[in-house]
């Protein structure tokens, strides 16, 4: 943070990394009391939390950057102390596992500069970390007490809070269930769950109510679930991704929307039934989906591989689109961004080379010591289980949606516990060998005396 100061310090710079929509909704909630992108007109375009809690900063400190990347930073300690606590009570060698993990979190490069920017990820990490811890202390509980409902009443809020940041939680709640069912009976499990899922949902009715009264419809998180969906199960969603973009440039010809307001819920409910066209017109073409968005999900590169220049000729009239071309060979080309868009910045040797070459060589490495860590732990799988449902309901849902690293890393610490088990395992298994080969070598020479 204080390194790179023309890359974070948005209030003095103008140029926001991470999202400027966040910005605008939380000075306009200080300003009109209004969650919406214009002032003081309502809307449900992006989740509704972090803008909430951004707009406590704002009021609290004061609007800059220094506040944000502590108040980040905050967050991020408290993931970290989850994450150790996560890998000290399911993980053999647990707390040294749990360590390590808490280590490879802090140093991990991808994570330190998006945690920096003005997102929402730190926010969802320290929730979903914390669901998760409640969640292991719950199932420990050998009796439905009075501590048992308390974890029960928190992870249900932590839940709740989970999926007003970003609302792709449900299949992990679900898989919860069946972890528990490892352990538990079914009475068990379904009388120490049953208050963390009435409570977390009793979390989203005042934000589904406040839809319903802007919309006039049942609106449960935001208006936008359609278009990202369409991103991810499109014409174009192969292709961009082959080429090595991001969908997030692409959106249906204005011609296939009847809605005249692009960013209505009617829009999105449109863009919803495109994707249902696409998909039942196109059946044969859904494995090749499905299998190229898994791939771009777990890349250990980082993707989008590229990203759009500003070309000779930025667009006059730039809206979020760009300029999309192929040449001869069939090479997909993005250009036409404005000079000073944030994007820009991440075509520059220090982000497009540096930052993807180290990158690549840490997660890659993580990667390979936690595939190794899975397959130590496998005889534990009743413990760890939970881990690996983590992975597998963030990859369902990004593979029904759309991928990106950026989507990924939230999750990824907690896929570093196996990569500091496996190192944990091997430092061990190197100490007994080294350990043996001194006693035989002890034993050799009091035989020869």
């Amino acid at each position: 943070m204080l390194a790179f100061p023309g890359v974070f310090a948005f209030d003095q710079t103008g140029v926001i990394h991470g999202s400027e929509a966040y910005d605008t909704y939380a000075q306009n909630l200080l300003a009109t009391g209004v969650f919406g992108r214009a002032p003081g007109a309502p809307d449900a375009m992006i989740p509704p939390l972090y803008n909430y809690v951004l707009a406590a900063v704002y009021g609290a400190f004061g609007r800059g950057y220094v506040q944000v990347t502590v108040f980040h930073t905050l967050l991020d300690l408290v993931a970290i102390a989850a994450l150790y606590t996560v890998g000290k009570r399911l993980l053999p060698h647990g707390e040294a596992a749990g360590w390590l993990a808490g280590l490879f979190y802090a140093l991990y490069p991808y994570l330190v500069f998006q945690n920096l920017s003005l997102i929402d990820t730190p926010l969802f990490m320290a929730l979903l970390y914390l669901f998760v811890l409640l969640m292991v202390l719950l199932r420990e509980r050998p009796a439905l007490d009075r501590a048992a409902w308390g974890l029960a009443a928190l992870g249900g809020l932590a839940l709740g809070l989970t999926t007003l940041v970003r609302p792709i939680t449900p299949p992990l709640a679900l898989l919860v269930g069946v972890w528990f069912l490892f352990r538990l009976s079914l009475r068990q499990t379904l009388a120490r769950l049953a208050p963390v899922a009435a409570l977390s949902v009793l979390t989203l009715v005042p934000w589904t109510i406040r839809n319903y009264q802007v919309y006039g419809a049942f609106v449960p998180m935001t208006i936008t679930s359609g278009s990202n969906l369409w991103q991810g199960n499109s014409p174009y969603t192969v292709a961009y991704f082959r080429a090595g973009y991001d969908v997030q440039w692409t959106a249906p010809p204005r011609d296939e929307i009847e809605a005249e307001n692009l960013h209505s819920r009617e829009a999105d409910a449109e863009r919803f039934a495109l994707v249902v066209k696409y998909l039942r017109e196109n059946p044969d073409r859904i494995p090749e989906l499905l299998w190229v968005k898994f791939l771009v999900h777990w890349s250990i590169d980082i993707t989008p591989r590229y990203n759009p220049t500003t070309g000779e000729a930025p667009l006059p009239d730039y809206a979020g689109s760009v300029v999309a071309e192929t040449d001869d060979a069939g090479r997909l080309t993005l250009s036409g961004l404005p000079a000073d868009d944030p994007v820009n910045v991440y075509s520059q040797p220090l982000f497009d080379q540096v930052g993807r070459a180290v990158h690549r060589y840490y997660y890659g490495a993580l990667f390979f010591l936690a595939l190794a860590g899975v397959a130590l732990t496998v005889r534990q799988w009743r413990e760890v289980s939970l881990l690996w449902f983590v992975q597998i309901a963030m990859t369902v849902v990004y593979v029904i949606f759309h991928p990106s690293t950026r989507y990924r890393a939230p999750t990824d610490p907690m896929l570093f516990l196996f990569s500091g088990y496996a190192v944990v395992a091997l430092y061990t298994w190197l100490r007994t060998r080294a350990t043996q080969k001194r006693a035989g070598e002890d034993g050799r020479g009091t035989s020869r005396a």
